[in-house]
């Protein structure tokens, strides 16, 4: 296959900028596979969707304000940070711009000196390891110092209300530079009526990396390689999705990052493994799922492999005449745009 073949017209102007004023008020696409129906409702509508016995899996990995600007000590150069990941205690992978400016042996400084960070090495890809100074806690520095890292195509600078809206509602590991999108329509309110129905809820833990922004460069969609996330499928998750699947329930992944998690930890038996690994999987046309039965998606760009993902669940032409659908319908997309779930 062709990455160009993943390829679709989408005017600039329905790439959500803002989101939308209530959580569940974005609109839904319903794609039904078994008969090709598609339905335009409101995400609040998502419960006639859902049956008592099915199981929502969500990500519940929870975005850093993982943009920093800072000067370089020696120049007063001004330069930005987008931490990436992790290496190990106060070493982190970071992309630099503009890179150029930036070297192994150099200190950048951010605030009024409560933060420093020396760059330690150069590392694949184009990143930095480096290795950060301060005095305290540092993800109460990296709440005041730094903002929330929104994606390269919305096209603003973070304000106070993204802290809470780049954010779901039951976010609580801290480690993601992006947030798990189609997890931001959920409410507390509609989890607590899901749960009322019947539905149960399942939550893992994939750390969403700065490769999600990265363009396909490959020609063909096999000689992509995807960048590794690191995740966590907990003895609870496992046992309600294998619980849930042994009584004849759906799975429904709430975003492809759930989808990745349980498809990357599960067994040949189409078990849930618990325990922690990263994953680099890359689910395209002709990927046969293990647990996956339903997906809970944003639209997604252009020859991403986010598009692929959700092509392997229906398949390419259908997905793309469901997409040029939602923009004849003037539907949002992107991170902060409008939802679709897969049936």
């Amino acid at each position: 296959m062709k990455v160009n073949d993943f390829d679709y017209e989408l005017p600039e102007e329905l790439i959500a900028q803002t989101p939308s004023e209530k959580r569940d008020g974005c609109r839904l696409m319903v794609i039904h596979r078994d008969s090709g129906l598609i339905e335009h409702r409101q995400f609040s509508d998502i419960l006639e969707y859902l049956e008592p016995g099915d199981c929502l899996v969500m990500n519940d990995s929870k975005v850093i304000p993982a943009r920093l600007f800072g000067v370089r000590e020696s120049t007063g150069a001004r330069i930005e940070f987008l931490l990436s990941k992790r290496v190990e205690g106060d070493r982190w992978e970071t992309l630099v711009r503009p890179g150029r400016r930036v070297r192994a042996g150099d200190t950048i400084v951010f605030g009024d000196g409560e933060l420093k960070a020396r760059v330690l090495s150069n590392s694949e890809g184009g990143t930095r390891i480096v290795e950060f100074e301060y005095e305290g806690i540092f993800m109460e520095i990296l709440e005041r110092l730094g903002s929330m890292p929104l994606p390269p195509y919305i096209q603003r600078s973070a304000e106070e209300e993204d802290k809470d809206r780049y954010q779901t509602v039951y976010a609580r590991e801290e480690g993601s530079v992006a947030a798990p999108t189609a997890g931001l329509h959920f409410t507390e309110e509609l989890l607590e009526k899901a749960r009322a129905k019947g539905v149960r809820t399942a939550f893992v833990t994939l750390h969403v990396g700065i490769g999600t922004f990265r363009p396909v460069k490959a020609e063909r969609v096999e000689d992509h390689h995807m960048h590794f996330e690191e995740y966590t499928v907990s003895e609870e998750a496992a046992e309600t999705v294998n619980r849930t699947k042994a009584e004849g329930g759906r799975i429904i992944c709430v975003g492809t990052t759930s989808c990745r998690t349980v498809e990357s930890a599960a067994d040949e038996n189409g078990r849930l493994v618990p325990g922690s690994s990263s994953t680099g999987i890359f689910i395209y046309p002709g990927y046969r799922f293990k647990i996956l039965d339903c997906l809970i998606t944003n639209f997604h760009l252009p020859k991403s492999t986010l598009l692929m993902l959700v092509s392997a669940l229906y398949t390419r032409e259908d997905m793309l005449a469901a997409y040029e659908i939602a923009v004849k319908e003037r539907y949002r997309f992107f991170s902060y745009g409008d939802a679709m779930i897969i049936l």
